[in-house]
């Protein structure tokens, strides 16, 4: 899928009724994991890093994002990380329409009556409803901002820039726990099929019918569709428990891949070292 597929799914207005609405939604999900899929594998600077290093050094600049109190020092990491994005590959009006557009929205609308609950020095007055937007409520909502945009941006750049097998073998050899890692990488796995199923299933529906449903009638569809896609689920559910075990599982998960640290992993750790080491030297 290209990146105008991409975001045109995102943005793209629906129209037709919900079923037609939940069909392209679903399309959308499955061509978004498709594209961040093939992303990882194209030859940029974050895709030749050890994961590894990259889980590490994504966790710990987010760490000194959240911690970060000063603005200037927040918004150079959020540069760096847009300076990496460009370096690997990773489209800037990818993560614009994928990332930071519903951030700002999200986000935004929890940091917007702090612009005016926040007591402080008053810069402007509401008209008609007289409310004070102050200089230290209008920090405090560019800092809640600057922080939520910067650390989606680092959390973005770690997923589209290595595969999602190699996420989860780092956080094993990291420590994390197997039944953690091993219920992670099955969500993500069955998740997706059962998107196409629940895609198949509606598409299916929808090339059978004739003429318009009435909102009783479409209500009845979407609770029996949800039931037996239910039902699917749990039945895959235990087929894939037993084929697993046949296949010698133990709890334990194992990949072919094995990860080495090179001369630019060890470069990456010192320029993580550096930027965290700026950002408590100027931004606590």
């Amino acid at each position: 899928m290209s990146e105008q597929s991409f975001i045109g799914h995102t943005h793209a207005r629906r129209r037709g009724g919900f079923v037609e609405r939940l069909v392209a939604d679903l399309l959308a999900v499955l061509e978004h994991a498709f594209y961040a899929e093939r992303m990882a594998q194209t030859a940029g600077l974050l895709q030749r890093l050890d994961p590894r290093i990259k889980v590490v050094g994504t966790l710990t600049l987010i760490c000194a994002a959240v911690l970060a109190r000063h603005l200037p020092v927040i918004l150079g990491l959020f540069m760096s990380a847009v300076v990496l994005a460009c370096l690997s590959s990773i489209s800037i009006r990818m993560l614009a329409a994928g990332v930071w557009t519903s951030v700002v929205l999200f986000t935004g609308a929890i940091a917007l009556p702090a612009l005016c609950l926040v007591p402080g020095e008053v810069l402007y007055r509401l008209p008609l409803l007289d409310w004070p937007v102050t200089r230290q409520g209008l920090e405090s909502a560019a800092l809640l901002l600057s922080r939520a945009e910067t650390t989606a941006t680092l959390a973005a750049l770690l997923i589209l820039s290595t595969p999602w097998t190699h996420v989860l073998k780092a956080l094993r050899v990291l420590g994390v726990p197997a039944v953690l890692v091993i219920i992670l990488g099955m969500t993500h796995r069955y998740l997706f099929l059962l998107l196409q199923t629940a895609h198949d299933m509606f598409e299916a529906r929808e090339s059978r019918l004739v003429g318009t449903l009435t909102g009783a009638e479409r209500r009845r569809l979407i609770a029996a569709s949800a039931g037996v896609l239910l039902s699917k689920s749990i039945y895959l559910a235990n087929e894939v428990f037993l084929a697993m075990q046949s296949r010698g599982y133990r709890g334990e998960h194992f990949t072919l891949d094995e990860f080495r640290l090179r001369w630019p992993d060890w470069v990456a750790i010192g320029v993580v070292i550096v930027l965290v080491t700026a950002v408590f030297r100027f931004g606590s």
